[in-house]
């Protein structure tokens, strides 16, 4: 945090793609007359001095008359930009010498290196954003699944903002209502209603808000899925078909798999982890037996364990051993794997697939599903938590809204009830950033991709 710096009076450059080669990059910069201390550097410099907002400009960056890059110089005027300041991006061809000669000659130029999240920082003090579409700006970017994004982007979009805002509404109202109790008699105005019932409507839309977490959580970071079986059960068969692609080997030889395999997949919209283990089996080979005791740490740590059990050998001790030692265990998905070539019906207890042709494949996604999300799905454009900033915060409003309803119990002064509900509303607009301090604010941005 010490080299971090957030002065947003400094004029800032970085690099807003990724440092790699390709057709084009963007370099974003951002400050007072930074359009001024581009055109500098630009071929076209009284072009891009008097260019209007939100227009570009074509021409050349050059250093001591020597052309660096051909680029497109895109102009935004405070306070219709981003940041809310002057700001200029240039799209440069995405060669790495071009864009570290560029960026040298912008920090010689006056700039310095935008600060992680350095450009969203200066969009919120700026008032283009509050802070829950602020830390959405990094969730979008983070996102490992189209649902996730999709999410993000509502949030993005103020979804979080408006439900905060509803419940601080309703909270101001009701704190105004016990401020008239205690600025005036009873007998010169109608006392409004400060009791008990009056919260409940406010506790029901911060527990609706509060239930979306978990479904939050899980659509930002994902869930691990293992595949456990013995060895053959068809487990790599599986992984490819979760895949899509032929990833994993397959083939008829016991222990082919001696270490875990792992990719990332989308399984109805949530971010998976999968994991194609080691057959557990009694190994004698010191590398298979590695690979079953990682499978078993693997197993240990999964959301969800998909059992496979080959339906040409049905139920085998190994089988009964694995489900006895996981009996209680709600994580645990028992598949009758190779349907098409055994005529034995599934077990009640199975899903019966075969990996191969994909028969019974959609019933195991939303058997997933179902496991991961424990009858908490979320309803279509509902505003979802997933920070868990916002959720501490919350719970503290809440909280505090539980010692107001306790003190009006207990009989305690009215003035001293307000003071929970004073607590409750700045615990509110610590989450939107209205009450919120520089350091809790730097923690938050430094966690931010540098460019954004």
């Amino acid at each position: 945090m010490k080299d971090v710096k957030y002065d947003p009076d400094d004029l800032i450059a970085a690099l807003a793609t990724p440092w790699a080669e390709s057709a084009l990059a963007v370099i974003r910069t951002s400050g007072p007359e930074c359009i001024n201390a581009v055109a500098d550097i630009f071929s076209a410099n009284n072009k891009l001095k008097k260019a209007e907002g939100n227009t570009i400009v074509y021409g050349h960056i050059v250093s001591d008359n020597e052309k660096l890059d051909e680029v497109m110089a895109a102009v935004y005027r405070a306070p219709k930009s981003y940041t809310g300041q002057d700001s200029v991006e240039l799209f440069v061809h995405g060669s790495l010498p071009g864009m570290k000669k560029i960026l040298e000659l912008l920090y010689r130029s006056g700039f310095r290196e935008a600060s992680p999240g350095e450009f969203t920082f200066r969009a919120f003090l700026n008032q283009k954003m509050d802070l829950t579409r602020a830390e959405a700006v990094q969730e979008i970017i983070s996102a490992k699944s189209r649902q996730a994004q999709s999410l993000a982007l509502n949030r993005l979009s103020g979804s979080i903002e408006n439900s905060i805002n509803s419940i601080k509404s309703d909270m101001t109202d009701l704190l105004a209502s016990v401020e008239i109790q205690l600025d005036y008699p009873e007998d010169e105005v109608e006392m409004p209603d400060v009791t008990a019932s009056e919260t409940k409507p406010i506790e029901e839309k911060m527990n609706r808000l509060l239930s979306t977490y978990q479904a939050g959580k899980i659509y930002q970071e994902g869930v691990r899925v293992v595949l456990a079986g013995k060895t053959n059960a068809g487990k790599s068969s599986l992984f490819n078909l979760f895949l899509k692609e032929d990833r994993s080997i397959v083939s008829d030889i016991h222990g082919t798999t001696r270490d875990y395999l792992e990719s990332w997949i989308s399984i109805g919209g949530i971010p998976v982890r999968l994991f194609d283990t080691a057959g557990l089996r009694e190994a004698e080979h010191p590398i298979e037996v590695e690979g079953i005791r990682r499978s078993n740490e693997i197993i240990d740590g999964a959301h969800v364990i998909l059992y496979l059990a080959d339906a040409q050998e049905g139920i085998t001790a190994d089988l009964k051993a694995f489900m006895e030692q996981y009996r209680e265990d709600r994580r645990c998905v028992y598949i009758w794997n190779k349907i098409d070539k055994s005529i034995v019906s599934a077990p009640d207890e199975f899903i019966p697939l075969s990996a191969l042709t994909g028969e019974g494949f959609s019933i195991l996604e939303e058997t997933i599903r179902d496991i991961v999300f424990r009858d908490q799905y979320v309803p279509h454009n509902e505003p979802v938590l997933d920070s868990m900033r916002q959720k501490k915060l919350l719970e503290a409003a809440r909280d505090s809204i539980d010692k107001y309803n306790q003190a009006l119990k207990d009989g305690m002064p009215m003035d001293m009830a307000a003071v929970d509900l004073t607590d409750a509303l700045n615990s509110l607009g610590e989450i939107t950033g209205e009450v919120t301090s520089a350091e809790v604010l730097e923690r938050m941005f430094s966690n931010f991709c540098v460019g954004k």
